[in-house]
């Protein structure tokens, strides 16, 4: 009983392997491009179109970001505690409003110091103006007694020595007057390196408080009460043009395609639409790493735009020969796409594969060389859209 059952079983997997076979179950599932399939005669079409030859356009899309036009960075000038921040992200702001308020202790303490410095040098340039005023006293005198007793020696009534003591005299009183000179110019010196001191005071306290540069809206927060600000850390960036660009890597083998003034179309797939642009820059120089140079064209105004979105700059390199028929001539069946081809008298589908849409022309990558007949449903919409 068992081996007839085996034998039964063999029997039916053998016609089962037949009829498998016979269908062509075990062919290949992969369909060449541009095979012809016949197992089927198609009816005349409806419609009828010349597969067409056209050269199109080589684009090169260098991606990029969106960003604006000009960019302050907002930075502290001094070192100190954030107390407050008065703004956030994408808050309008005019130029002169207040951003950033740092802690200004220490500093009014450095301005208070520096101020009563100016008054000590103040002080000190009255006591020297005072010491050149009597100096000056003593020196007209002894200069006086000085010429009247030269000529009382020179009529022979005063004697040498008492002309020696009174121009050693005449000479201490103008060598006093030249130290006096020379203390109150050190003075003046003081009280303008005093003033100075003064206004760096009262810059860096003025510092304490950042405001805007001008007129735009804040782009970046980085910064929050508390922390701690100082030179070249960057607390706020500000978007102050009103207009947006699109700065895209471009590789150097292209770079040479790109000019400044030149109109390129561009893609904002946030958007899902595409909008022009004028070359404003060229950075002549590549990046050592990536070896591409840095392109920023200015952006027209687009619906729903904002710096840091992602772009393409379209960049045409040359073209190409490529195969266009009207879009409705292509049938899809799943991932399969199919044309109806006149070969000879009669009308045979043929798999091809679709690239973009052009209007009512599909681009045919592969199945087609050109000038063939095609026929369609008039019906049918078909193709990619």
């Amino acid at each position: 009983m068992t081996k007839k059952c085996i034998l039964v079983a063999m029997l039916g997997a053998a016609i089962m392997f037949l009829v498998l076979w016979m269908t062509g179950s075990f062919e290949s599932a992969v369909i060449e491009e541009g095979r012809v399939v016949s197992i089927r005669r198609a009816e005349v079409p409806a419609g009828i179109a010349i597969a067409e030859l056209v050269d199109v356009p080589v684009v090169y899309e260098a991606v990029g970001t969106v960003r604006p036009e000009t960019e302050a960075s907002i930075e502290a000038q001094v070192t100190g505690k954030v107390l407050n921040v008065m703004v956030r992200s994408g808050q309008k702001v005019r130029k002169g409003d207040k951003l950033i308020v740092l802690d200004s202790r220490e500093f009014k303490t450095r301005l208070e110091s520096a101020q009563q410095g100016l008054k000590s040098a103040q002080a000190a340039e009255r006591q020297a103006r005072e010491a050149i005023n009597a100096a000056k006293a003593e020196s007209g005198t002894a200069t006086a007694t000085w010429k009247r007793m030269k000529k009382l020696f020179a009529d022979e009534v005063a004697t040498q020595d008492e002309l020696d003591r009174v121009e050693a005299a005449y000479l201490k009183a103008r060598a006093a007057l030249a130290q006096a000179e020379d203390g109150l110019d050190a003075a003046s010196a003081g009280v303008r390196q005093a003033r100075k001191g003064v206004e760096a005071a009262l810059i860096n306290l003025d510092y304490t408080t950042i405001t805007a540069p001008a007129d735009g809206e804040v782009a970046k927060r980085m910064v929050e009460p508390g922390d701690l600000a100082f030179p070249g850390k960057p607390l706020m960036m500000i978007q102050t043009g009103g207009t947006l660009r699109l700065e895209a890597l471009v590789r150097e083998g292209v770079i040479g395609q790109v000019r400044i003034g030149q109109k390129l179309d561009v893609d904002i797939q946030a958007l899902g639409e595409k909008g022009e642009a004028v070359v404003e820059e060229v950075v002549p120089s590549a990046d050592p790493l990536t070896r591409t140079f840095l392109v920023k064209a200015g952006l027209e105004p687009l619906p729903g735009l904002y710096p840091g979105m992602f772009g393409r700059l379209l960049i045409p390199v040359g073209k190409k020969q490529t195969v266009f028929i009207p879009a409705r001539a292509v049938s899809r069946v799943g991932q399969l796409e199919t044309v109806l081809v006149k070969v000879n008298d009669s009308w045979e589908p043929v798999y091809v594969r679709s690239g973009a849409r052009y209007g009512d022309k599909l681009e045919i990558l592969s199945g087609l060389s050109g000038n063939e007949t095609v026929g369609f449903d008039l019906s049918s919409t078909g193709g990619k859209q």
